[in-house]
């Protein structure tokens, strides 16, 4: 920063000084922790020698508190990828269980809607496909906020429910699957080459609730990336050419996304191959009959309290994930190999 030229790339520079501020945010914050810990230190010496129970109160309400804030600041050391600070495109789709799988996709994204509400990120909605009796086919949103992508990645994979069906009037037990997918919003400064002659275009009307102009005219938009078999469509918005920017955003992001998967061909399966969203794929399984839980497979972390996970309390199965992935790091072979 203290370059002559510095500020001959404003937008470089920009980056720097963005940077620079979140790093001074990690030390204050640490610094601010460890001060802390030492007034509570110093405070619950004083309530030992003077035999107070009021400040030996005080001392444990304080030091709850400040295991919250060391955890959630652990968190944010866990977030450390390239792209964990990036906003998320979530994309959610319905896979065995007919009216099941769409019934249990709407309940997906009902929690994440919740758990995005918790966390105070905003969520714009790009694109939805409702089911013919019930719930939702698939869906796609984007999620902007402090490190949405981070934490999202973590849900990325085939869920599982679990239930007496509503819509069985037998009462029977069926298993529902979904998919979740999560890329990252990548930057306008990455280089994702997109050929007019790799696209199909398709324009439509859109469906389900908007205004005049949504309903009646061929606003909505379909790409079809040729190579890669990679389609897209967004028809939230009144304008054409707004809903195909919004389209190809998405789409840039995915060829991003699966450009570094290529890399990681443990995830391959996960990301690209949605043929398979049934048996054996599931990275969390959610019971609601014969008894409740809801376990992630890959962590073996469970909670009891299935309704409160359905409202969108997921920081303990993402936190681990986190904690497992950053653990899986560490101990990686230098030279990159073994396997996960």
């Amino acid at each position: 920063m203290a370059r002559k030229d510095f500020w001959d790339n404003p937008e470089a520079g920009r980056d720097v000084l963005k940077e620079r501020s979140e790093l001074n945010d990690v030390i204050v914050s640490w610094r601010n922790l460890a001060a802390e810990i030492d007034d509570n230190a110093l405070l619950f010496d004083m309530a030992v020698e003077e035999e107070d129970e009021g400040n030996l109160r005080e001392v444990q309400r304080k030091l709850k508190e400040l295991q919250a804030k060391y955890r959630e600041m652990e968190l944010w050391q866990m977030l450390s990828d390239e792209n964990d600070d990036k906003n998320a495109i979530v994309s959610i789709n319905a896979g065995a269980g007919g009216t099941e799988a769409q019934d249990w996709t709407q309940m997906l994204l009902r929690m994440y809607l919740r758990w995005c509400e918790r966390k105070n990120l905003k969520v714009d909605m790009i694109d939805l496909q409702e089911g013919e009796e019930a719930g939702v086919k698939n869906v796609t949103f984007t999620v902007s906020g402090s490190h949405a992508y981070g934490m999202l990645k973590a849900e990325s994979g085939v869920h599982r429910l679990v239930r007496i069906s509503p819509f069985d009037a037998s009462g029977r037990r069926h298993t529902s699957f979904a998919a979740v997918l999560v890329f990252p919003e990548i930057d306008d400064k990455i280089e994702i080459e997109v050929k007019q002659a790799d696209l199909r275009v398709d324009t439509f009307r859109a469906s389900g609730a908007g205004g005049q102009h949504v309903n009646k005219t061929s606003s909505a938009v379909r790409l079809t990336h040729l190579p890669t078999g990679i389609v897209v469509q967004c028809q939230n918005e009144k304008s054409q050419h707004r809903n195909r920017e919004i389209a190809l955003k998405i789409l840039r992001a995915r060829l991003y996304e699966r450009e570094k998967r290529a890399q990681q061909a443990q995830m391959q399966q996960t990301h690209d191959n949605l043929d398979d969203i049934a048996w054996g794929s599931q990275i969390r399984s959610y019971v609601l009959q014969p008894y409740r839980l809801v376990k992630d497979h890959r962590t073996n972390v469970e909670k009891g309290n299935v309704d409160s996970v359905l409202d969108g309390e997921l920081d303990d199965f993402i936190e681990a994930y986190l904690l497992s992935s950053m653990n899986g790091r560490e101990n990686a072979p230098a030279n990159g190999g073994g396997s996960l």
